[in-house]
């Protein structure tokens, strides 16, 4: 999950005997194999099919897609698939118009994960990664107009946020998460955001010390805290102008998949 290119932030150490990467333990939350323990289908089988006809039914340009926080990209190529209305990548081979309906461009701060991205994306046409921090606006301001002025837009149609906002929150502080959300609400007319729940930091913060890597800077300064879905939707419809569609209930691991709209949209 988040963003940073140049700086070299790569993916999560190996933990200590056989069992491969803990999950939670790499400070950014850019660890490899994420999809084993949160497969991408748990997510997007909450979400209705043509949803994205449903949110712009009179669209007749290519729509427009950030994905924040993107790791490998499985998730990122799940969502496009089911957004667009294809089936298993296997089987469907990228249809030559398929970037007509929707060009999705996903970012990591971890360019090793985004370099395997790259090298299994069944959809190269459509799908762009790359590593990037989107916490640093010298990098982001530039690729992402950058990005948009390709289109002739400002904008993004839709924006993802996937189990990113704890890893910003820990690592930027309850400023940070401000500045964050503030972020997408400005760059996307819809948002699809899943906060990860309280717990979670805990989790990770423990798992973090664990690995003798000491403690997430903000963590016991955080007063942002509780329930994050709350917290999320009250600072997105409160301080970000936007509002909550809908809420596509939770995944098997507890975390609530809510759609926020742009209110000047």
């Amino acid at each position: 999950p988040p963003g940073a290119g140049s700086c070299g932030k790569m993916a999560a150490p190996m933990s200590r005997g056989s069992r491969g990467p803990e999950p939670g333990a790499a400070p950014y939350g850019n660890f490899p194999n994420y999809s084993r323990f949160h497969p991408p289908e748990g997510r997007v089988s909450l979400l209705p099919q043509g949803l994205l006809r449903s949110l712009f039914p009179a669209a007749t340009r290519p729509l427009l897609g950030l994905d924040v926080g993107c790791n490998s990209g499985e998730l990122s190529v799940a969502l496009y698939q089911h957004l667009v209305g294809l089936q298993d990548s296997e089987s469907s081979p990228e249809p030559p118009g398929a970037g007509k309906e929707l060009n999705l461009l996903c970012c990591d701060i971890d360019p090793e994960l985004i370099r395997r991205a790259q090298q299994s994306s069944p959809f190269p046409a459509s799908i762009s990664f790359a590593s990037l921090d989107i916490m640093d606006s010298r990098a982001r301001e530039p690729f992402l107009s950058s990005y948009l002025q390709r289109f002739g837009r400002s904008s993004f149609d839709i924006g993802f946020c996937m189990s990113v906002t704890m890893w910003i929150h820990l690592n930027h502080g309850d400023r940070g998460l401000l500045e964050f959300l503030a972020l997408l609400a400005s760059l996307c007319t819809f948002l699809l955001v899943e906060p990860q729940p309280w717990r979670c930091y805990r989790a990770a913060a423990r798992r973090l010390r664990r690995l003798g890597r000491g403690d997430f800077e903000h963590f016991r300064s955080l007063q942002i805290n509780g329930d994050m879905a709350q917290s999320v939707t009250r600072i997105l419809t409160q301080q970000c102008s936007m509002e909550l569609v809908c809420s596509f209930g939770s995944t098997a691991w507890d975390r609530s998949l809510l759609l926020f709209r742009a209110t000047g949209a």
